[in-house]
């Protein structure tokens, strides 16, 4: 029995191994043939990558028949309508000829400040503000403003330049989307619509400046430059003509004096600047350009144009004839957007509101924006303009100013 047992387990010790051996090759198989098929799998896949990228490259493969079709970038926007701020300013007597300067001048884009000056009776700038006020579409768009503390302002004097710069500063404040400032007299009139302006200067470079300049005083600098004046305004309620003092000066060597970033700005000139000018005789004819001139950030931008016309007196040139009828094909032809100087209720300005400006059974100068009955009594959409002939001029006159051969050789 014994001899049996040992004989059994003998025969289970024989089989065992080769039982294990088999047991390992055939697991050795099952993961060789399941690794072969991972790899196969694979290599399917990498084929189909590589065969559908084939087929892409030859999609694009110039040698085909079919184009590439490459999508373009859409064009860059328009800039925005451009958008002024004007001064309108007047003295005694005046309010009626602002009056009908401002809605010669008006669009519900621009922004508009209205200057009466000390000198002019309260009940006179209490009458020009309640016209202003009660307009409906002043008050419907909001955008005219009276300076209710009126300055004095002496002509020729420095009291000029610092109610131009009390304006800016308003402006400054109040509005921050204004393009271009633009500092009008009563005795100013449009030659164009401000459609016209609009749709013209939008398509300039709002960094421009249009201020006629010039380096070479001649006459001016012992006219001018040299003698020192006192503007009583700047002490005085009541207006009187600037005086003169003694000893004359001589011209500064530190900055060079022109005739014909103000407010903020952490440079000093011009402050230095409205210092010097204090005493200057006729300074707003120098301030503005002798600052813009020295400042190399803005001289590069001065063009050399003040875009009026204006008929000078015999030489010096010290004074601005008064325009008439005779004078309107000269101020046509000349192209510029505005003129100076008028007689209060002269005829030529019904022949510029009624042929130049449209405004024909209407209030203000029409435009696209107009809407209502009576016409131009609501605002339809201030964002639209219709260019008229008074857009043709005006294109005219910059493609002459802003020609290199002009632009900067009058810098």
């Amino acid at each position: 029995m014994k001899a049996f047992e040992a004989l059994s387990l003998n025969m289970e010790r024989r089989w065992a191994f080769p039982l294990v051996i088999s047991s390992v090759i055939c697991v050795f198989l099952l993961a060789t043939c399941f690794n072969m098929g991972l790899l196969s799998s694979i290599h399917t896949i990498n084929a189909l990558i590589s065969h559908y990228s084939s087929t892409s490259t030859n999609q694009s493969n110039p040698l085909f028949v079919e184009p590439v079709v490459v999508q373009t970038p859409p064009p860059p926007p328009r800039p925005p309508l451009a958008r002024f701020a004007y001064l309108i300013s007047g003295s005694k007597g005046d309010s009626k000829r602002l009056w009908r300067t401002l809605r010669a001048l008006y669009h519900p884009r621009n922004r508009y400040i209205v200057h009466l000056d000390l000198e002019s009776p309260a009940q006179e700038r209490l009458e020009l503000a309640s016209l202003i006020e009660n307009d409906l579409l002043f008050a419907e768009v909001g955008n005219v403003h009276m300076i209710a503390k009126a300055n004095m302002v002496t002509y020729r004097g420095p009291t000029m330049i610092s109610n131009t710069l009390h304006a800016c500063a308003i402006f400054l404040k109040k509005y921050k989307d204004w393009d271009w400032f633009i500092n009008l007299s009563a005795s100013d009139y449009p030659l164009v619509t401000q459609d016209d302006l609009i749709h013209t200067f939008s398509k300039l470079d709002r960094k421009l400046n249009f201020i006629d300049h010039s380096g070479r005083l001649g006459w001016k600098a012992p006219g001018r430059a040299m003698p020192l004046i006192v503007d009583p305004g700047l002490y005085s309620n009541k207006k009187s003509d600037i005086f003169w003092v003694q000893p004359k000066r001589q011209l500064p060597t530190a900055f060079k004096l022109f005739t014909e970033y103000l407010v903020m700005g952490w440079d000093n000139m011009p402050r230095t600047m409205l210092m010097y000018y204090t005493n200057f005789l006729s300074s707003p004819e120098g301030y503005f350009h002798t600052v813009i001139c020295n400042v190399p950030e803005f001289a590069q931008t001065a063009v050399n144009h003040d875009l009026h016309y204006i008929a000078w007196d015999n030489p010096p040139r010290q004074h601005p004839r008064l325009l008439t009828i005779s004078d309107t094909e000269k101020m046509i032809a000349s192209d510029s957007p505005f003129a100076r100087k008028f007689r209060p209720g002269d005829p030529v300005l019904d022949k510029i509101d009624r042929e130049l400006l449209g405004r024909v059974n209407v209030t203000v100068t029409p435009g696209r924006w107009c809407g209502g009955k009576p016409r131009c009594s609501k605002v339809k959409n201030p964002d639209k303009v219709k260019p008229g002939p008074g857009a043709q001029r005006l294109g005219r006159l910059m493609s002459v100013i802003l020609a290199d051969d002009y632009f900067r050789a009058k810098q």
